[in-house]
């Protein structure tokens, strides 16, 4: 390659020897059927995106291609992006858009055997889909807008989650000219991935396979290898090379490229080691590397792809706009979780960070592991097998352990575990647990599954952090003498007084183990070492206003208190350690009025008792919570809200805002929105005309209006510039949303915001909601759709004849009962649907209306328990949960029965 004129660092090397004619000599792609068809979107996030998909040839094989570009006709860098397996470039449009506007010329294409190209499955081979990259690149470097290093050579970046990732690291590795990548929650060594240690990933294999559209539709080879593989269940010599060719690890040395590696947590295909194994090699050639551990992966969870979205676009303004400015973000972070937004099963989450990668084993500590030696079976058949994460139920599982099912199956007598005393401080592990053994078969291998549980103090419960395990299998050259065995990377908090127990099982649902019958022996001879990562700093609470401005805050209320002294009790001063919580309700009481609620308060006196409209009511709301309201007609919801709004005055008790006493024109109001009686527009004016004369008539600055922040939350789109009297009912509710999201208040209050929608508008107003309490803010709903309510709200309250009748999670009231939802992936033919009804412990089993589930009474059965056998029936689980409706609960309350 030809030095650039240009002086920033270029972080690229000569190519290496041997590359192959493939890449030196390669022909322009040829265009099918003459010129691809052009497309301009507009936003108003940008300017208008131009696409032109374009059918190319390379190598003999069609592959189907988009192009974007966007704004001025200047040169810019150009970026690949390549998608996930199974998918197609469509999948990765919204991206490519969104770095058109930024100034990028964009690259999709859907790789050979996926989307409209041809071709054969040949999981990303050095001669098929990577040189289909370097074509691609080739293409690019004929465009007149994409910025050239030298002739032929553009400057460019390549991103892409799972296959896309992989494919972005051997461009990297075979092709020179690739100036910075951002591989996302992929593969270092696709051998190591499915053959872990020797062991054969038989489940994700298998999914492999069948999401590529079955083994037809791969390359031969890798066709007769996972037949081969999959009947013997164990991997051979010739597979592993196969695999290990085609991953990044074989072009180690040559990626010289700055990397931003992106790896899941959550993740039982591409553990956090490959991730690991990734940053090391990088690095080691002298290239610059980030690391970021995101809360999600392949087996579910937050992909968080806004925020990872625009730590890639800062990583290619920084290497390939070379904008020194540009924040590529600390060189390790990681997403701790805080809890589950019970509304779409979203981890809330924060940041922890240091400035380099600490590896997996940095800080260890030691953990005193009791138990001696420990004799288990491995069963024949390997059936039943322990159950850890299971692949391809996704999300699934990881739901339930917010309702409190058990989602790893140890059985009796397949198993080893010894546990830790209690901890007498919390334990933070950020790394891969280790620990050294003495393992004996009875004969041939010993074929392992290692875990570390935390254990609650009075052992009945534990959780296994990010369902993941280890595989090993320890040939007899190596048993009767101290192993290490190394357990899958994790960040998890163990708190104090609890335990680590660590498990060394014979079976695991995810892989394949010896069908033949035989006894381990185990012995543990040295402790469990934990990494600590000391380096690490999770991103602090944001500093209450009232620790730095004590001073000043004396002065203003004293100010107040002067300029209220004439009201017969002066505003309470704000409770600094409620500065944070957006709302705090408490002991307040209100009577009824003696005229306008006279019928309701005589239904009290006819009772026996004081007519309150609302009586000593006290919940808390927390930041990123959708709070649900609920009472029958006349339980005092509508008084409590206008009290929350300052409309009315309490008779007794409290409201504070974060931390400020609610009165009538009190400030902190400034930080609530509401939506109560419907807003009342001006039906001649636009609905953007019409916001904009709201916020006018406040005397606020119109730049702390956040318009179209809100209005992008509302999803109004173009119809803001019609007149409001050609809305919709649910548009006109949509812009008062807007209205009432003016200023992005911290606490926005809706009173029945689905009066008079159909379900589509519903549905639409529940996708607000949640959008708008999603970055930390919150919601409160009052509402009598009670099916919205159960889909919408993280939290409920309620009320009754003006009385608190229950206030907690959504989950947790409703999801007592012993009817349990079973959703599959398919639809459940009725003779299964007979032998699940047939089962120990099951009082009923029948399908649900669409036929992809079932509906099963538990009649002394567990949860867990009715999962192992559904697993053992091969039903193609998608998730289990509770069936008790939030209906039934509701009624269940306010009835004072139980159900």
């Amino acid at each position: 390659m030809e030095t650039p004129e240009a002086s920033r660092p270029r972080w690229r090397w000569p190519a290496p020897r041997g590359r192959g004619r493939w890449i030196a000599g390669l022909a322009a792609l040829a265009v099918v059927a003459g010129a691809g068809i052009w497309n301009a979107a507009a936003d108003d996030s940008g300017p208008a995106v131009h696409r032109q998909d374009r059918m190319m040839k390379a190598g003999g094989v069609s592959v189907d291609t988009s192009y974007f570009t966007a704004g001025s006709t200047g040169r810019r860098p150009a970026v690949l992006i390549g998608h996930g397996f199974g998918g197609s470039k469509d999948d990765v449009r919204a991206q490519a858009e969104q770095l058109a506007r930024s100034g990028y010329a964009v690259l999709t294409w859907s790789a050979r055997g996926f989307g409209k190209s041809g071709g054969d499955i040949s999981l990303n081979a050095p001669d098929r889909e990577v040189a289909d990259v370097s074509r691609l690149i080739d293409w690019l470097a004929d465009r007149p807008e994409v910025e050239l290093d030298a002739k032929g050579d553009p400057r460019v970046g390549i991103t892409g989650a799972s296959y896309g990732g992989a494919v972005s690291l051997l461009a990297a590795g075979y092709d020179n000219r690739v100036d910075a990548i951002a591989p996302q929650i992929t593969y270092w060594n696709l051998a190591d991935a499915l053959f872990p240690d020797g062991v054969f990933k038989k489940l994700w294999a298998g999914i492999f396979v069948t999401t590529g559209g079955g083994c037809q539709k791969f390359e031969q080879r890798l066709c007769e290898m996972y037949e081969r593989v999959a009947v013997s269940g164990r991997p051979d010599a010739a597979a592993r090379a196969l695999l290990t060719e085609r991953s990044p690890s074989a072009v180690a040395d040559r990626i010289k490229v700055p990397a931003l590696i992106v790896q899941g947590q959550s993740d039982s295909l591409f553990p956090l080691g490959q991730a690991d194994a990734m940053a090391r090699a990088v690095s080691g050639n002298g290239a610059p590397v980030a690391v970021d551990w995101i809360a999600g992966g392949h087996d579910g969870g937050d992909r968080e792809t806004d925020r990872v979205q625009r730590r890639i676009g800062d990583w290619f303004d920084r290497y390939l706009k070379d904008d020194k400015g540009a924040d590529t973000g600390p060189g390790f972070r990681v997403t701790r979780t805080g809890g589950i937004d019970s509304t779409d099963g979203a981890a809330l989450t924060r940041g922890a960070s240091s400035d380099t990668y600490p590896g997996l084993s940095s800080g260890t500590e030691s953990v005193a592991l009791g138990g001696r030696t420990k004799t288990f079976r491995n069963p024949a058949g390997a059936g039943p097998p322990a159950i850890s994460a299971v692949p391809g139920v996704g999300g699934g599982l990881a739901q339930l352990s917010s309702l409190g099912v058990g989602l790893s199956i140890d059985f009796p007598g397949q198993y080893a575990r010894f546990d830790s005393a209690p901890l007498d401080e919390p334990l933070s592990v950020t790394g891969s647990p280790a620990v050294q053994v003495d393992v004996k078969a009875g004969h041939g291998d010993a074929v392992l599954f290692g875990k570390v549980y935390e254990v609650s103090p009075d052992g009945r419960q534990q959780v296994l952090p990010a369902q993941l395990v280890a595989p090993f299998r320890i040939t007899p050259d190596r048993q009767g003498k101290p192993v290490r065995l190394t357990l899958p990377a994790i960040d998890h908090r163990f708190d104090a007084g609890h335990r680590l127990r660590l498990v060394l099982s014979a079976t695991d649902l995810g892989y394949a183990s010896p069908a033949e019958p035989t006894t381990y022996t185990v012995t543990p001879t040295g402790p469990l070492t934990v990494p600590t990562a000391p380096a690490l700093k999770t991103a602090p609470a944001t500093l209450p206003w009232w620790i730095w401005g004590l001073p000043a805050a004396a002065v203003v209320i004293a100010a107040l208190l002067l300029l209220t002294a004439r009201r017969r009790a002066a505003t309470p001063a704000p409770d600094p350690a409620l500065a944070d919580v957006p709302l705090q309700i408490t002991g307040l009481s209100k009577k009824y009025a003696k005229s306008a609620d006279l019928p309701r308060a005589l239904d009290f006196v006819r009772a026996g008792e004081t007519p309150f409209a609302v009586k000593e009511l006290s919940f808390r709301v927390e930041k990123g919570q959708v709070l649900g309201l609920l009472g029958p007609n006349g339980a005092g919801k509508t008084t409590t809200l206008r009290m929350l709004m300052g409309l009315i005055t309490p008779d007794d008790g409290e409201i504070r805002v974060f931390g400020q006493a609610i009165r009538p024109g009190a400030p902190v109001l400034s930080r609530v929105g509401s939506f109560v009686e419907g807003a009342g527009f001006l039906p001649h004016l636009s609905g953007l005309a019409n916001l904009e004369l709201y916020w006018q008539a406040t005397g606020r600055p119109a730049e702390d209006a956040h318009l179209e922040e809100a209005l992008e939350i509302a999803g109004l789109g173009d119809a803001l510039a019609r007149a409001v009297r050609t809305y919709s009912q649910g548009m006109r509710q949509r812009l008062a949303i807007a209205q009432a999201m003016l200023g992005m208040p911290d606490l926005l209050i809706l009173d029945e915001p689905t009066n008079g929608l159909d379900p589509p508008q519903i549905r639409e107003m529940r996708d607000v909601m949640i959008r708008y309490a999603a970055g930390g803010r919150t919601v409160i709903v009052s509402s009598h759709l009670l099916s919205e309510v159960e889909q919408s709200c993280t939290h409920l309250v309620v009320m009754d004849r003006g009385r608190l009748v229950q206030a907690g999670p959504v989950a947790e009231i409703t999801g007592s009962g012993d009817m349990l939802l079973v959703t599959t992936a398919q639809e459940v033919p009725e003779p299964l649907v007979e032998k699940v009804a047939a089962l120990a412990g099951i009082g009923s089993a029948v399908r649900t209306d669409d036929g992809l589930g079932l509906l099963v009474r538990l009649d002394g059965a567990t949860a867990s328990g009715l999962i192992t056998e559904l697993v053992r029936l091969d039903v193609p689980l998608t998730g289990v949960g509770p069936h008790r409706r939030l209906e039934d609960a509701f009624l269940t309350l306010i009835s004072g029965g139980s159900a």
